[in-house]
């Protein structure tokens, strides 16, 4: 037996490995018993104290896994849940013509036009996945998790035979991973907080298409951490000037002095994946030679 080998073994059993052995006498092997190791107790991790340990965690765990995982810059789309795939659109835009119900029927058309956002996000996502592939860097594109815009972009991802990013968030409603998601990579969050921060420690762009609240959220957190310089600019690109133009009077935060002028520099409109990838393209020189690529996320 080589005894160099001595010199850098463990000194101590690993965490999993006590675990594994341990076979508690039969009088401390109750639900009720504190005999179980702290890391194993979930009744202890859960109580109200121990709330700054499991916020750790979750900065901690999709930390680690996605170094593991080589992700190191990403794109970020933001987007509702509730704008479908076309083939599902249009399957309920026929379902709502036989139910003879007009106010169903608007909403149904309705849902048909907001569809095409599904495809551009699709089509954006596979196109960064694609092109940045043999970048030094490549680019994972992150979502959400959930179903609608989320959808679309990791789907995109996905149909190139790409990784992507899913930080899905327990809530009541909208919260199952659509399937298109890394497995390695989806990840599930209680605190918004963190999943906020994750989102952003890895980003080189922020992506909005249309949504609501969650949506207006998250994009206007980074407007915030971008105008008062909390954070390095990046790109940050909205799809759909019609929309977001009617959504958001920006001409009447101007006159009203609640924003500078200059602050509409913090974004851009854009409507196809192809000049969403060239304005990117150009901030970033993704389509120059790969000498003078070089690393584009830093950690905030």
């Amino acid at each position: 037996m080589d005894k160099r080998n001595e010199l850098t073994a463990r000194n101590f059993p690993t965490a999993q490995e006590d675990l594994e052995s341990l076979n508690p006498p039969s009088r401390y092997r109750g639900p009720e018993s504190a005999y179980r190791l702290a890391f194993a107790d979930d009744d202890f991790l859960l109580r109200e104290e121990l709330r700054p340990i499991r916020m750790q965690l979750e900065l901690l765990k999709p930390e680690l896994i996605q170094r593991e995982r080589g992700v190191q810059s990403t794109i970020v789309i933001f987007g509702s849940a509730r704008i479908p795939a076309p083939e599902r659109a249009a399957e309920a835009l026929e379902a709502a013509r036989a139910s003879g119900d007009a106010l169903l029927l608007k909403r149904a058309q309705t849902q048909v036009s907001m569809s095409r956002y599904y495809d551009e996000a699709r089509r954006f996502a596979a196109l960064v996945t694609r092109r940045s592939a043999d970048l030094q860097t490549p680019v994972h594109v992150v979502t959400g998790g959930g179903p609608g815009i989320m959808e679309a972009g990791n789907r995109g991802a996905f149909e190139v035979g790409g990784q992507s990013v899913g930080l899905n968030i327990v809530l009541p409603h909208e919260q199952e991973p659509n399937p298109y998601i890394t497995p390695e990579l989806c990840f599930q969050f209680h605190y918004f907080a963190l999943r906020k921060m994750h989102f952003l420690m890895r980003s080189i762009a922020l992506v909005c298409f249309p949504g609501g609240f969650g949506t207006m959220d998250e994009l206007f957190e980074v407007m915030t951490l971008q105008q008062t310089g909390k954070v390095r600019r990046r790109p940050i690109l909205l799809f759909g000037r019609e929309f977001w133009s009617r959504l958001v009077d920006f001409d009447l935060l101007i006159e009203t002095g609640m924003i500078s002028p200059g602050d509409i520099g913090l974004f851009q409109y854009v409507e196809t994946a192809e000049e969403a990838w060239a304005v990117l393209a150009a901030h970033y020189g993704f389509d120059e030679p790969p000498t003078t690529t070089g690393e584009f996320a830093l950690d905030i």
